[in-house]
């Protein structure tokens, strides 16, 4: 019997430690990442190299490492990767400067919003005058048709992390 008493003690604290070491939480911002701006971040990371591209290529990056504080919704690469064929190549062209720009700000908004702030129905203004709509069901949270999927607290504002692109709405 206290053969059986010893393995499970092992067993549990075998079980306890590995719930532990697990992966770290994306939601939860490291000491690093609230110290750098959201640029930083995304430059960072492997998953929004096309978004720092874009960014670069629209010469928006510098504003994003201002104060702040911004919101900004960063689709990852696979995101990208959804838009219709030789649209992304499009827009990165310099000629389609602006139009990128504006897509690009279509993702920020001037304040630090917390998903918890975010409500079914509610409208956000972006950067680029244009708004978007937050729905909220079955516990996600999604910006237009774009489902948030990690959030990350930076020294300038949040970056909600989105698995679609957000395109304004045409003029």
């Amino acid at each position: 019997m206290s053969r059986l008493v010893v393995v499970a003690l092992v067993v549990l604290a075998g079980l306890t430690w590995a719930q532990q070491a697990k992966a770290p939480d994306p939601t939860v911002p490291t000491q690093e990442a609230r110290t750098q701006t959201v640029v930083d971040v995304a430059s960072a990371s492997k998953a929004h190299t096309t978004l720092v591209a874009g960014l670069k290529a629209a010469d928006y990056a510098r504003s994003l490492t201002n104060s702040g504080p911004f919101t900004v919704f960063a689709p990852t690469n696979a995101a990208f990767d959804k838009l219709p064929k030789g649209t992304l190549d499009s827009l990165l062209k310099p000629e389609n400067q602006e139009q990128l720009r504006n897509v690009l700000k279509y993702h920020v908004a001037v304040s630090a919003y917390e998903l918890r702030t975010m409500k079914d129905g509610m409208k956000l203004g972006m950067a680029n005058g244009a708004k978007v709509t937050f729905k909220v069901a079955d516990g996600k949270v999604m910006v237009n048709d774009a489902t948030i999927v990690a959030t990350i607290r930076t020294g300038n504002g949040n970056i909600h992390v989105i698995d679609g692109v957000l395109l304004p709405p045409a003029n």
